[in-house]
């Protein structure tokens, strides 16, 4: 299993393919991702979310060497900076659809984390039902990086990513877990598209993408779902004559006349 690495031009944008992730000591921390958005206002920057972190203790971490460490975590995953795309875009949908959060944020932590990203191949492709340990995680990370982990590690990897698929939806059940099929919602379909134009992709290739992969859906439901996305504005999507064209407007848009990354 070789780690899936994104465009250097994407680079810029938020992504990240350096070897080693969050989830060496952390899962994808979902819970604490939506305790912290719902405390501060679409508007906030990165002091804010710190604040709120280690100030304000928004999470309801018992110490302060926690929160710390949540904040540093939590801004590998997700950035938490306005400043860079792949956070700014996520902060955009984010209160679009709480169903979704889910997905947007198993994305946002996929782009940034590519230990997390080479054990995708393995949950995709098991069948629906299929039993999925996190022995099974640990062998694919450590064929991924072979030699960089102790067993206690590899151990500890599989339990917190299997962790992470479950809370992403594509894994259910506590002590045996299984492969479940995730439910796709327009405003997951609009990021993880955007974050195929982000890696240079364009017209149906944006519909091939390892980002839509992600998403668990046929091309057909993720056609019907970016049309509504596109009812809704967060993208706009025309297909006639076998030509799609996809842009994002919403998302791009700023008053700078730009997007940057970090």
């Amino acid at each position: 299993m070789k780690m899936i690495s994104v465009p250097d031009s994407a680079l810029a944008f938020g992504f990240k393919n350096e070897a080693l992730g969050v989830h060496a000591s952390r899962t994808m921390m979902l819970a604490e991702l939506r305790l912290l958005l719902a405390a501060r206002p679409p508007s906030a920057g990165l002091e804010e979310y710190r604040s709120a972190i280690v100030d304000d203790n928004v999470l309801l971490k018992e110490t302060l060497i926690t929160r710390h460490e949540s904040f540093r975590r939590l801004r590998e995953l997700y950035a938490l900076d306005s400043q860079i795309v792949l956070f700014r875009a996520l902060r955009d949908l984010w209160g679009a659809d709480p169903q979704a959060q889910p997905l947007l944020a198993l994305l946002c932590a996929m782009a940034r984390d590519p230990l997390f990203r080479v054990t995708a191949d393995l949950i995709l492709s098991a069948p629906l039902g299929a039993t999925v340990t996190s022995q099974m995680i640990s062998a694919v990370v450590d064929s991924a990086f072979p030699g960089r982990f102790s067993q206690i590690i590899l151990a500890g990897i599989g339990r917190r990513t299997a962790s992470s698929w479950q809370q992403a939806g594509h894994l259910a059940g506590r002590t045996t877990k299984v492969r479940a099929q995730v439910e796709v919602r327009p405003v997951a379909v609009t990021y993880a598209l955007f974050l195929g134009y982000l890696c240079g992709m364009r017209g149906d290739a944006l519909l091939e993408t390892f980002w839509v992969r992600l998403l668990d859906s046929p091309v057909h439901r993720l056609r019907e779902e970016a049309f509504a996305a596109s009812q809704q504005g967060w993208l706009e999507y025309r297909s006639t004559g076998g030509v799609t064209d996809i842009q994002f407007r919403y998302l791009i848009q700023d008053e700078r006349g730009s997007i940057k990354g970090e």
